[in-house]
């Protein structure tokens, strides 16, 4: 299907359907994010059913489609871990042997000597931490001192908050590049991640000013790929930070899901060619960490709207792959990512309508299949499985 335009890969990050063959390893067992939130009143999404994502193997959540649009299928991710930036490299095609470093007793002394040295500051937390409660618990301090919140989580992460009356949104991001060059070897962990906040003790928030400093891809992607046989690589989102910038050639921000989807419509209308990449963070950030299963729920339905206005607004050589990186289920006790299967959904007029693929071996099979949609050979793991969904 050389004569594909554009593909629009969407990614609800979070967004799993059931635990996967090895979840007891990651403590993840019995773990389904669908499941969870489909029993919700908020729960309503109409063109999700369309395109078959509850005739997926495994999908006991909502009713089978009779006719589905479009073709399904779920995942299974073969990387060892269950993270964002290793869940990303895998649908990019990048097979992780290794799980990325974690500090579940906070960093070692060798990293926030030289952190402290070369930032000028000292440090407060130093622990895996919500988000949420490390500024309500260390703002106040923070605020007094200048000294930097850095925390952690059962992610590969190193996070860094500050006030941004305190600590100016650069200058944070500065104090985030100097992490980023110290975490390299045996630390190298993924994402060095700056977390602004504003407000008054005992009400900080959270500014929409995150920003992540991700490892550098230590392999070729279907973004590299595609760039180098001349498409267009669009990012949306945080894929930009995902990838380090690596096989990017525009990005565009979002302060949200429902702006993500704003900047996804208003990119269907350009005239490109090549892949828009796009990633919806609030349904694992917002919700999922929280154990917010109505936020969650309401979430994809709204989603689901946007996602109907965004099925209208296809082009016929346009494909559309709607997909996840992990898991992050809200109805369990853990507020941690979860080792579950993902799900594969792909629509478009040159896309047959109701053929299940069945249960992949691997994410990479999306990058097999998208650099076979546009006639591309590439270096990367995956096995196309457009063969069983081409018109």
């Amino acid at each position: 299907m050389s004569d594909t335009k554009r593909v629009f890969l969407i990614v609800l990050d979070s967004f799993g359907i059931g635990e996967a063959p090895d979840a007891a390893k990651f403590h993840d067992e019995g773990s389904n994010t669908l499941g969870s939130i489909a029993k919700a009143d908020e729960f309503y999404t109409p063109n999700l059913k369309k395109l078959g994502m509850f005739n997926i193997d495994g999908v006991t959540a909502g009713e089978k489609e009779e006719n589905p649009i479009g073709s399904y299928g779920r995942l299974t991710e073969t990387s060892q871990g269950k993270d964002t930036t290793i869940g990303h490299w895998e649908i990019a095609g990048i097979i992780s042997e290794e799980p990325l470093p974690t500090y579940p007793n906070g960093f070692p002394e060798e990293i926030l000597t030289e952190f402290k040295k070369q930032t000028g500051r000292g440090i407060l937390c130093n622990m895996p931490y919500s988000g949420t409660d490390v500024i309500r618990d260390f703002g106040e301090e923070h605020v007094k001192t200048g000294d930097l919140i850095v925390y952690t989580s059962a992610d590969s992460v190193f996070q860094i908050a500050a006030h941004e009356e305190v600590v100016p949104l650069e200058e944070l991001y500065n104090y985030c590049k100097i992490a980023r060059e110290l975490l390299t070897g045996k630390h190298a962990l993924g994402r060095v991640i700056a977390r602004p906040f504003d407000g008054t003790h005992p009400n900080f928030k959270r500014t929409p000013h995150r920003h992540d400093f991700s490892l550098l891809p230590p392999k070729t992607t279907m973004l590299d790929c595609l760039q180098e046989a001349g498409y267009d690589t669009i990012g949306i989102g945080k894929i930009y930070d995902i990838f380090a910038g690596k096989g990017i050639d525009k990005t565009t921000s979002i302060v949200n899901n429902n702006d993500g989807m704003v900047k996804t419509l208003e990119a269907q209308k350009d005239d490109f060619k090549g892949i828009c990449f796009v990633n919806l963070v609030d349904f694992d950030m917002v919700y999922g960490h929280r154990n917010d299963v109505k936020g969650y729920a309401q979430a994809a339905t709204d989603f689901d709207v946007q996602l109907g206005e965004f099925i209208k607004g296809m082009r016929s050589d346009d494909v559309l792959m709607i997909t996840a990186d992990h898991g992050c289920d809200p109805g369990t006790p853990s507020t941690d990512h979860s080792r579950e299967y993902t799900p594969m959904l792909m629509y478009g007029e040159g896309i047959k309508e109701g053929v299940s693929i069945g249960t992949r071996d691997m994410f990479a099979d999306i990058a097999a299949t998208v650099l076979d949609l546009f006639g591309v050979k590439g270096d990367i793991a995956g096995k196309s499985f457009l063969d069983q969904v081409a018109k």
